[in-house]
Formats: structure tokens, sequence, C-alpha cells
């Protein structure tokens, strides 16, 4: 099992971001960047100083971006589309479905600091309902990258993808969880640890907290699966029925909306193929106001809240 000791070195995948788009700009020139007043928050001031042409920055206008990247699309580029995820996903999503997704434009849209990033700014900066918005438009790949590595991953594979992707990019400084070998495609999730009781289906800034909540869950003798779920969807099937058929239960941990999630896509596949006890953590309503730290320890998106809700899962079962 990969090991995240609490003094482990934690990084800004945002950063990642930034310098993997800006290497494929180098070898690429079809590659482009369109930000919302953004320039600062997704970590394009370098981008901008490098390829000057090649960043378009549209202002306050979520809609105008993502149509700007579509024409964009339309003629050749390959746009990434950049800007706060709860604004990007919510006041666009008319856009991403019309503009992007029904006509299969190759536009990369990367929603950055999603989930309760922002904290003390509350429930209109929270960007905790766009895995749902995002799974409920056809044809939209969903990439929820973990750590550094994987953060760089998404934008190569997107780039190359020609297909249009949402990826959203962690504000919370992250461990590297990912091993130097571990693969990256479309519809395959990545097991970091074996386990025969339990298995834990965590994404993004959860994937570590999950980790974590396997090694408490070990101390006591339960063995526990963890599975890194970078792709929301196209979703791993083949690793949830997996799971569903050799463990005894299955918990799921996200940083976002219960209702359409992670969660819900998991159940949808354990109900359809081999039924087990599905227990699913994440945000059920609006959050109150305080800080991120304090957020997550609210909902329990924590290792200690992950551990205890697989020994629920595991004594519903029991």
């Amino acid at each position: 099992m990969i090991s995240v000791a609490a003094e482990a070195p934690t990084f800004d995948c945002r950063a990642d971001f930034a310098d993997e788009l800006s290497e494929l700009a180098r070898a690429d020139e079809r590659i482009v960047a369109v930000c919302n007043d953004s320039v600062g928050s997704s970590n394009l001031v370098k981008f901008r100083e490098e390829f000057p042409a090649r960043l378009i920055n549209v202002g306050i206008a979520e809609q105008d971006l993502v149509g700007v990247s579509a024409g964009l699309a339309n003629a050749g580029f390959i746009p990434f589309a950049s800007a706060a995820a709860p604004f990007l996903t919510g006041r666009a999503l008319e856009q991403i479905k019309a503009d992007v997704a029904y006509t299969h434009r190759h536009v990369v849209l990367c929603g950055q600091s999603p989930g309760m990033a922002y904290g003390e700014l509350g429930p209109t900066h929270h960007s905790i309902e766009d895995l749902s918005w995002m799974r409920a438009i056809p044809g939209l790949e969903i990439i929820v990258p973990a750590d550094p590595s994987q953060t760089r991953s998404a934008v190569r594979w997107a780039a190359a993808s020609g297909r249009p992707t949402y990826i959203r990019v962690p504000r919370f400084k992250v461990p590297a969880v990912t091993p130097d070998d571990a693969p990256f495609e479309a519809g395959r999730s990545v097991r970091l640890a074996e386990g025969s009781d339990v298995t834990l289906i965590a994404v993004g800034t959860m994937v570590s907290r999950a980790l974590d909540a396997a090694r408490l869950l070990g101390q006591e003798g339960i063995s526990a699966r963890v599975l890194n779920m970078t792709f929301v969807e196209p979703l791993d099937v083949a690793a949830v029925v997996a799971a569903a058929r050799e463990t005894t239960a299955i918990v799921t941990a996200e940083e976002g909306l219960l209702s359409g999630g992670l969660g819900a896509a998991v159940a949808k596949v354990v109900a359809e193929n081999h039924p087990v006890a599905v227990r699913m953590l994440g945000v059920p309503a609006f959050a109150p106001t305080g800080s991120a730290a304090f957020l997550l320890d609210h909902f329990g998106l924590t290792a200690d809240g992950i551990a205890g809700a697989a020994r629920e899962a595991l004594g519903r079962v029991r």
C-alpha cells in the first residue's frame, strides 16, 4: 500500500497544471489558453509572458469564455478554458452543453479550485455541484487528478484526446500518491492498496485521505482496498464490479455533492451488477461558513471519517 506520512510534502497542483500547459504549448502552436480575468488564480502569468498572443482573456464572462473556446476549437486550435470551477460550470453550463459537448468540440475545461477550496467565501464560491452537472452532459470526459503527477498527465491526455474534457484542478495542497508506473487511461482507475474486506473509492483531494483511512483500518485488522477513480466519466466499471464481488462493502469519498457525483456513479454500477453495501461520503447540502479544513472535517471528509464510514458499512452487512 502507498503510505502517506503525516509529514509528507504537499504540492499545489495548479503549478503543475500551468507548467505542463506551457510545455505542451512550446511543442504545439495549436495550444491556447482562455481565461475569465483569472490569469493569476489559474497560474497563467508565465504562460502569458511566454505566449502573449496565445492567451485570450475574455473578462468576467464565463459564457463567452466557453463560447470563444468552442470557436477556437472549430478553427483548429486546442483551447484550455480555465476559470474558477463554480463559475465555469455554473454560469456557462448551457454553453458547455451546446457549444462543446453537443458539437463534440475539442475544448479542455479546467475548473480551478473546485470543491470547498474557497472556504469562508461560502456556497456561492464552493464548487460542489460540478461533478453532478458535468456527469449529466453526454460525451464529456471528467478527470479528477489526485496529485501533481496526475495533473500533468490529465493535461497531456486532454490535449491529445480530441474530446471535450473537464479537469478539476485542486487548490488544496496534496501529497504525491501516484506510483511511477501507474496507467493514465480513460475509464481506468489506479489501485493504490490491496484489500479484501472493504473498498475505498476516492477522487482528487480525498485519495490521500482514503489511503490514511486504509492504514487506520489495517491497525484494527480490517483489510481495505483503495481505488483512485481518476476518471469519473467514463467510470472504471470493471474495477467497481470487482470491488463489489471481492470485498464486502464499498465507501466512496468525494469533495462534492452526494447527488449525482462519484458516489452516485459507483452506486449505479453496483446496483446493476453485484449489489453490496455502499456508503457515500461527500457534501449533502450547502456548507456552513468556515475554513476549508473546517468544512472537510464537518462533513467527515477526513481519514477518520472515511474509516468510520467503512466500519459502519461493514457493521451493517455483518
